[in-house]
């Protein structure tokens, strides 16, 4: 009873805080790198966007995640991490005037996590255990939380924040690896798992989704069989290369059309599509609108 008592009051020292500086806004870019705070008062639709290596915490209110036919939800017992860079789907499920989803997003550096687990000496305790999504939901010790409290208490003290934020995020960081998602953190940075494997590989297409797809060519630049690439690539994403690769398409095609101003026809083919009918149909599909319809509702949606 008294550690859900503690755990209450973290969690209501870590929406004071969200709240203060969200204000009214929906996001607020913080001054600690790789720190996003958001705040929402109605539930959301679903919304398709890439998603980085990151933990998210919710201090009020709930969200679900959907990774190709999974769903994770999670809230404020709860943490979301992500290992590798994802095209998903998310929504606010539990939000109101009263009682805000208030939620935190801080980006993983995976370059400090591996140094971390060097100079821990943490590979023995973490196991040689494959962990199988790119997304997993962990619970959310006092531990945790106190350390985000603590690195939101920064931004009262700007002047504090290049020196105290990176002790504080290491503590994070070590934290997570000492949870159950800590082989999922070590097997992405462990050169030869499966999971970096295919990490280089989600890379890979991020950066090249325009080019043509060849799996065979993708799996042994990945170090990998054919058969066994895929059926990695496919459990770690819940979704195969192709579609992963038209999530990137889409994703990157609404973003040019909403910020760009691009139209359909030329978006079509700076993301790679080769018929403007197939690219209208698949956007159709993904977003729930064709894309001219789509990008008005999201431009009177941001005006309101």
């Amino acid at each position: 009873m008294i550690e859900l008592q503690v755990t209450q009051a973290q969690s209501k020292r870590l929406a004071e805080q969200i709240a203060k500086w969200t204000g009214q806004a929906n996001f607020f870019d913080s001054e600690i790198p790789g720190l996003r705070l958001s705040r929402w008062t109605t539930p959301t639709q679903p919304t398709s966007y890439s998603h980085n290596p990151s933990i998210c915490l919710i201090a009020q209110g709930r969200k679900r995640v959907l990774l190709g036919e999974d769903s994770f939800i999670y809230d404020s017992n709860h943490f979301l991490i992500s290992s590798v860079e994802l095209p998903i789907t998310a929504n606010i499920l539990t939000a109101s005037k009263e009682e805000p989803y208030l939620g935190i997003i801080m980006e993983l550096d995976l370059r400090e996590i591996s140094q971390l687990i060097v100079d821990c000496e943490l590979s023995v305790h973490l196991g040689k255990k494959e962990v199988p999504k790119g997304i997993a939901v962990g619970e959310l010790s006092h531990s945790l939380l106190d350390a985000f409290i603590r690195l939101l208490a920064l931004l009262d003290e700007p002047n504090s924040i290049k020196i105290l934020a990176p002790a504080i995020k290491r503590e994070i960081f070590y934290r997570l690896l000492m949870t159950e998602q800590g082989a999922r953190l070590h097997q992405i940075v462990t050169a030869g798992s499966h999971s970096h494997q295919i990490a280089k590989a989600i890379d890979w297409l991020k950066n090249n989704f325009v080019k043509p797809l060849s799996v065979s060519e993708l799996a042994s630049y990945s170090g990998m069989s054919k058969s066994s690439f895929y059926t990695h690539f496919r459990t770690m994403t819940s979704m195969t290369p192709l579609q992963f690769q038209k999530k990137l398409r889409l994703s990157e095609a609404r973003r040019l059309m909403l910020t760009e101003n691009l139209d359909a026809m030329a978006t079509t083919f700076k993301v790679g599509y080769e018929s403007p009918s197939q690219f209208s149909r698949e956007y159709s599909r993904l977003f729930g609108a064709p894309p001219s319809k789509d990008i008005k509702a999201l431009r009177e949606a941001s005006t309101t």
